[in-house]
Protein backbone atom coordinates (compact mmCIF):
# COMPACT_ATOMS: atom_id res chain seq x y z
CA UNK A 1 0.00 0.00 0.00
CA UNK A 2 1.00 3.51 -0.25
CA UNK A 3 1.33 6.06 1.83
CA UNK A 4 1.89 9.74 0.91
CA UNK A 5 5.51 9.99 1.89
CA UNK A 6 6.29 6.62 -0.45
CA UNK A 7 4.09 6.90 -3.74
CA UNK A 8 6.09 6.96 -6.65
CA UNK A 9 3.82 9.48 -8.23
CA UNK A 10 3.81 12.14 -5.44
CA UNK A 11 7.48 11.88 -5.57
CA UNK A 12 7.89 12.35 -9.05
CA UNK A 13 5.44 15.36 -9.32
CA UNK A 14 7.13 16.88 -6.08
CA UNK A 15 10.39 16.44 -7.90
CA UNK A 16 9.02 18.11 -11.00
CA UNK A 17 7.57 21.16 -9.27
CA UNK A 18 11.18 21.39 -7.83
CA UNK A 19 12.19 21.67 -11.21
CA UNK A 20 10.07 24.13 -12.74
CA UNK A 21 10.61 26.00 -9.27
CA UNK A 22 13.99 26.38 -9.77
CA UNK A 23 14.02 27.51 -13.46
CA UNK A 24 11.91 30.98 -12.14
CA UNK A 25 14.12 31.82 -8.59
CA UNK A 26 15.22 35.17 -9.76
CA UNK A 27 18.71 35.54 -9.55
CA UNK A 28 21.14 36.01 -6.52
CA UNK A 29 23.97 38.19 -6.13
CA UNK A 30 27.32 37.72 -7.97
CA UNK A 31 30.83 38.39 -6.09
CA UNK A 32 33.75 39.44 -7.03
CA UNK A 33 36.57 37.01 -6.21
CA UNK A 34 37.09 38.15 -2.76
CA UNK A 35 33.34 37.58 -1.34
CA UNK A 36 32.34 41.09 -1.87
CA UNK A 37 28.86 41.56 -3.35
CA UNK A 38 28.84 42.90 -7.48
CA UNK A 39 26.19 43.26 -10.54
CA UNK A 40 27.00 43.95 -13.94
CA UNK A 41 25.53 47.35 -13.18
CA UNK A 42 28.81 48.62 -10.82
CA UNK A 43 30.32 48.43 -14.38
CA UNK A 44 28.02 48.96 -16.90
CA UNK A 45 26.95 52.68 -17.97
CA UNK A 46 30.18 54.13 -17.41
CA UNK A 47 30.38 55.71 -20.38
CA UNK A 48 32.21 52.51 -22.13
CA UNK A 49 30.78 49.63 -23.92
CA UNK A 50 30.78 46.42 -21.76
CA UNK A 51 31.26 43.48 -22.73
CA UNK A 52 30.70 40.57 -20.46
CA UNK A 53 32.07 37.15 -20.88
CA UNK A 54 30.70 34.56 -19.43
CA UNK A 55 32.88 31.49 -18.47
CA UNK A 56 33.90 28.21 -16.61
CA UNK A 57 37.36 27.14 -15.68
CA UNK A 58 36.03 23.32 -17.42
CA UNK A 59 34.48 24.88 -20.56
CA UNK A 60 37.23 23.95 -23.72
CA UNK A 61 35.60 26.78 -25.69
CA UNK A 62 36.37 29.94 -23.33
CA UNK A 63 39.90 27.89 -22.70
CA UNK A 64 40.78 28.34 -25.72
CA UNK A 65 39.27 31.75 -26.86
CA UNK A 66 40.26 33.55 -23.66
CA UNK A 67 43.18 35.47 -24.85
CA UNK A 68 40.91 37.12 -27.35
CA UNK A 69 39.52 39.18 -24.69
CA UNK A 70 42.73 39.87 -22.36
CA UNK A 71 43.87 41.47 -25.81
CA UNK A 72 41.05 43.11 -26.89
CA UNK A 73 41.00 44.73 -22.61
CA UNK A 74 44.21 45.33 -23.45
CA UNK A 75 44.02 47.26 -26.64
CA UNK A 76 40.87 49.04 -25.45
CA UNK A 77 42.06 50.17 -21.87
CA UNK A 78 41.93 53.80 -22.78
CA UNK A 79 39.42 53.39 -25.33
CA UNK A 80 35.71 52.59 -25.57
CA UNK A 81 35.77 49.02 -24.44
CA UNK A 82 35.72 47.56 -21.03
CA UNK A 83 35.52 43.89 -20.82
CA UNK A 84 33.98 41.94 -17.88
CA UNK A 85 34.21 38.01 -16.91
CA UNK A 86 31.44 36.53 -15.10
CA UNK A 87 32.45 32.54 -14.54
CA UNK A 88 29.69 30.11 -14.09
CA UNK A 89 31.84 27.95 -11.51
CA UNK A 90 30.62 29.29 -8.60
CA UNK A 91 31.80 29.96 -4.94
CA UNK A 92 32.14 25.93 -4.42
CA UNK A 93 34.69 26.05 -7.33
CA UNK A 94 36.41 29.36 -6.70
CA UNK A 95 40.54 27.87 -7.13
CA UNK A 96 39.27 26.44 -10.19
CA UNK A 97 38.29 30.05 -11.38
CA UNK A 98 41.47 31.67 -9.87
CA UNK A 99 43.65 29.22 -11.29
CA UNK A 100 42.01 29.85 -14.94
CA UNK A 101 42.15 33.89 -14.30
CA UNK A 102 45.82 33.02 -13.62
CA UNK A 103 46.34 30.48 -16.15
CA UNK A 104 44.90 33.02 -18.61
CA UNK A 105 46.72 35.85 -17.43
CA UNK A 106 42.95 37.62 -17.30
CA UNK A 107 43.82 41.55 -17.21
CA UNK A 108 40.08 42.42 -16.40
CA UNK A 109 37.59 42.53 -13.50
CA UNK A 110 35.51 38.84 -12.90
CA UNK A 111 33.11 38.02 -10.88
CA UNK A 112 32.10 34.49 -9.73
CA UNK A 113 28.32 32.94 -9.04
CA UNK A 114 26.41 29.79 -9.48
CA UNK A 115 25.33 28.31 -12.66
CA UNK A 116 21.91 28.53 -11.24
CA UNK A 117 21.96 32.03 -9.76
CA UNK A 118 23.52 33.12 -13.83
CA UNK A 119 21.15 30.83 -15.79
CA UNK A 120 18.14 32.85 -13.58
CA UNK A 121 19.89 36.29 -14.31
CA UNK A 122 20.03 35.38 -17.58
CA UNK A 123 16.48 34.56 -17.90
CA UNK A 124 15.62 37.31 -15.93
CA UNK A 125 17.58 40.06 -18.39
CA UNK A 126 16.68 38.20 -22.11
CA UNK A 127 13.71 36.06 -21.45
CA UNK A 128 15.41 33.17 -22.75
CA UNK A 129 16.69 30.21 -21.55
CA UNK A 130 20.90 29.71 -20.54
CA UNK A 131 22.53 27.63 -22.77
CA UNK A 132 25.90 27.82 -21.27
CA UNK A 133 29.52 29.12 -21.69
CA UNK A 134 30.90 30.97 -23.02
CA UNK A 135 27.77 33.48 -23.32
CA UNK A 136 28.62 36.96 -24.05
CA UNK A 137 26.54 40.42 -23.23
CA UNK A 138 27.21 43.23 -25.14
CA UNK A 139 26.24 46.98 -23.26
CA UNK A 140 26.09 50.49 -24.52
CA UNK A 141 27.90 52.65 -22.95
CA UNK A 142 24.70 54.13 -21.17
CA UNK A 143 24.46 50.74 -19.28
CA UNK A 144 21.34 49.13 -22.01
CA UNK A 145 21.57 45.61 -22.62
CA UNK A 146 22.25 45.77 -26.32
CA UNK A 147 23.20 41.92 -27.45
CA UNK A 148 22.72 38.42 -25.21
CA UNK A 149 24.78 35.68 -27.68
CA UNK A 150 25.44 32.34 -26.21
CA UNK A 151 28.40 30.94 -28.14
CA UNK A 152 31.88 31.94 -29.17
CA UNK A 153 32.04 35.31 -30.85
CA UNK A 154 35.60 36.35 -32.15
CA UNK A 155 36.91 39.86 -30.39
CA UNK A 156 37.18 41.25 -33.65
CA UNK A 157 33.22 40.66 -34.61
CA UNK A 158 32.36 42.00 -31.64
CA UNK A 159 34.89 45.18 -31.65
CA UNK A 160 33.56 45.66 -35.60
CA UNK A 161 30.01 45.69 -33.96
CA UNK A 162 31.20 48.49 -31.52
CA UNK A 163 32.62 50.71 -34.17
CA UNK A 164 29.22 50.20 -36.59
CA UNK A 165 27.29 51.20 -33.45
CA UNK A 166 29.63 54.22 -32.17
CA UNK A 167 29.98 55.57 -35.59
CA UNK A 168 26.18 55.17 -36.09
CA UNK A 169 25.34 56.69 -32.66
CA UNK A 170 28.10 59.48 -33.69
CA UNK A 171 25.77 60.55 -36.61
Amino acid sequence: MFTRQNNPIIKLVTGLLLLLSASFVSAGPLTDLDGNPAAISDYSGKGKWLVVMFWASDCHICNKEAHQYVDMQARHKDGNISVLGITTDGLSNKAAAKAFIKEHKLNFPNLIGSLEDIAGMYYDLTGNQWIGTPTFFIYTPEGKLRIADAGAIPAKIIEDFIEENSVASAE
